[in-house]
């Protein structure tokens, strides 16, 4: 095992500031168990204190556990060190902790993130700490302004890695202090910004808090990611008197582009430029290297810098900043006793921002009271973000006069619906 440091002295040690380092081996283990146990019951709220049980305080059992340490050590790398090996001889929090930073002393050089795939197979997506410290300096330059650092994303998310770990370390020598913001209701957030503040949010946050900020202080910054923002949204909160940055990317590449006006296309980051094949890009590392990435999405070019994301190829749609698959939804639909044929679709802007279904019954009888039975049918196989929350049933799916599955309006019908 080689230790290879990344050349950067402020980022090359992110691990030794107990705080960091608790924020993200908490909201790693908290993701874990939320997936783990199809909810939150019995957990107690973030953040997490050192000297939480493993067991007394969280339930974890035998099963968990190895899961759990199986997650953090894929994440950190800790198998370079050998120090995954002391995790499932943890009994507190603190102690994983500690595992964690002294593998981190060894090896630190890549970090794994996973991608959103809820109903699809999440992916690992390895990540160089360098080049993740070269995107967040880059940032740090165009927030220069930044006093704090307002963070509404987990930590061991790549967004939530690059924008609340690393950019507040690489915004210089008067490090910009972090406020945690994922427990605020959008008029407490609001009411808590003041000029030189950075919000690091997503779509669904940004949607519900341009609901109550009519008019914002001045010199706050808003960033969002995670999931395409429509327009509407950040002009109007552009509007409202709030700076918007928009970070086009993904766990594959991390920061892709950037833009500050959603009347505008996207534009590279300068680490980044267009490969001769429309579908990949070319990425140069600190050293000088270059590595050619596939892109996640079909890229309109409008330049050679200058672009706008235009679909997914893998036919992923994102509901809360997860990547979900509709069609694999559908599929695991149909396998319901009382259902012969599915589709699933994102709502539209209109009706929502979660899954909707539209389901062929089996059989005639019955079928007002299919839409319940679904819905409880998906609670028990499918995370939050895949569930449909709105069941239609009807004689045949939806079709256009070419024949192909298309949308249909959601009916206010007494048992249309699911709840």
């Amino acid at each position: 095992m080689k230790q290879t440091q990344a050349p950067y002295p402020h980022c090359a040690n992110w691990w030794h500031d107990g705080a960091l380092l608790r924020r993200f081996v908490s909201d790693l283990m908290h993701a874990e168990l939320l997936m783990m146990r199809r909810g939150s019951a019995g957990l107690p709220s973030l953040p997490w204190t050192d000297g939480l049980q493993l067991e007394a305080d969280l339930g974890i059992d035998s099963l968990e556990r190895y899961t759990l340490a199986t997650a953090l050590s894929a994440c950190l790398h800790l198998h370079e060190s050998g120090a995954d090996q002391a995790l499932l001889g943890c009994t507190t929090l603190e102690q994983w902790i500690a595992c964690a930073s002294n593998g981190l002393d060894q090896y630190s050089a890549e970090l794994s993130f996973t991608s959103s795939g809820s109903s699809g197979v999440p992916k690992s997506c390895p990540q160089k700490l360098d080049m993740l410290w070269q995107e967040a300096c880059f940032f740090a330059a165009q927030l220069a302004h930044a006093r704090r650092v307002i963070y509404t994303v987990p930590a061991h998310h790549i967004y939530g890695f690059l924008f609340s770990v690393l950019l507040p370390l690489a915004c210089g020598p008067v490090r910009a202090s972090l406020v945690d913001a994922r427990n605020m209701l959008p008029m407490e957030l609001i009411v808590q910004t003041t000029d030189g503040d950075v919000i690091i949010g997503y779509p669904e946050l940004w949607s519900a808090v341009a609901r109550h900020a009519p008019i914002w202080p001045s010199g706050v910054t808003g960033v969002t990611s995670t999931a395409p923002c429509p327009p509407d949204l950040a002009l109007q909160l552009t509007a409202s008197g709030l700076s918007m940055i928009e970070v086009y990317g993904s766990s594959e590449t991390a920061g892709v582009g950037w833009r500050t006006d959603a009347r505008r296309p996207y534009v590279l980051l300068p680490h980044w430029r267009r490969s001769a094949s429309a579908d990949a890009l070319v990425r140069q590392a600190p050293d000088g290297a270059e590595l050619h990435c596939e892109c996640q999405d079909q890229i309109d070019w409008q330049g050679e810098n200058s672009f706008v994301p235009v679909g997914r190829r893998d036919q992923a749609v994102q509901v809360g900043g997860t990547n979900v698959y509709p069609a694999q939804v559908a599929e695991m639909l149909k396998r319901h006793p009382g259902v012969s044929e599915a589709h699933v679709r994102l709502m539209r802007a209109d009706e929502g921002q979660r899954l909707k279904a539209f389901v062929v019954a089996a059989q005639f009888d019955g079928a007002d009271r299919l839409p319940d039975q679904l819905a409880s049918w998906v609670r028990d196989r499918l995370p939050p973000a895949a569930r449909p929350v709105s069941f239609t049933v009807g004689a045949a799916l939806p079709v256009n006069l070419q024949g192909k599955l298309t949308d249909w309006i959601i009916s206010d019908g007494p048992g249309a619906d699911g709840p």
